[in-house]
């Protein structure tokens, strides 16, 4: 499991980013300035920075500078939206840089592409289901389902955010694209299709007058 550490000295936003990420499983630190955040990154083994900038005692850049020899990877997540900062940032060896205010969504996709980028594939597990990111193929008790390529993309990004509600319109998006003309009954039409193929009727849930969740105790 990969742990992530959240430095953001705002404790609401702190608290709503690491619930999300317990959600989507991972493992994770909270730290609220820059000096405790330095310690707890000697003393710990992080996958991932979820770095704040304007972060009391030492700031975000700073920290990243200090720390850039143990090649974890840095998100900025930060008010500051100006290009000179934005440059800044890369500088530092970060991986990305994400402006406030931002949508969780967007955040745990960007996440999932610096982990995916720096450790490389990882199989998705759900109940008796494997998900072979890298092959992309399916397996249910070690029997292979064949998906067609929009099914197994439908499938991918429920499973990548894994008990959280998707809007259809979010899944149109992510899945189909943001120039899909059609409307929102082709999400149910595809949604059916792997509740049927892999038995997921109980897992995939529809969220009312909203979307759907795929469902991982």
């Amino acid at each position: 499991m990969y742990k992530i550490l959240v430095v953001e000295d705002e404790k609401s936003l702190n608290d709503l980013i690491t619930m999300n990420l317990e959600v989507a499983g991972y493992d994770y630190d909270k730290a609220y300035n820059g000096s405790d955040a330095l310690d707890m990154i000697y003393e710990n083994k992080y996958n991932l920075l979820l770095l704040d900038v304007m972060l009391p005692g030492i700031d975000g850049f700073e920290l990243a500078q200090r720390v850039r020899h143990t090649d974890i990877p840095i998100i900025f997540i930060t008010a500051l939206d100006s290009l000179p900062d934005k440059i800044k940032g890369f500088n530092t060896g970060a991986w990305d840089y994400i402006v406030k205010p931002f949508e969780v969504l967007e955040l745990l996709a960007r996440i999932n592409s610096v982990l995916r980028n720096k450790y490389g594939y990882e199989n998705i597990q759900i109940g008796d289901i494997d998900i072979h990111t890298k092959e992309r193929r399916v397996f249910r008790e070690n029997a292979e389902i064949i998906l067609t390529r929009t099914e197994y993309d439908l499938l991918e990004t429920l499973a990548l955010n894994k008990n959280i509600a998707l809007s259809r319109e979010k899944l149109l998006q992510l899945v189909w694209g943001y120039d899909y003309e059609g409307d929102t009954r082709t999400v149910d039409v595809y949604i059916q299709k792997l509740r049927k193929k892999l038995s997921l009727e109980n897992n995939i849930t529809t969220v009312y007058k909203y979307g759907y969740r795929l469902e991982d105790k």
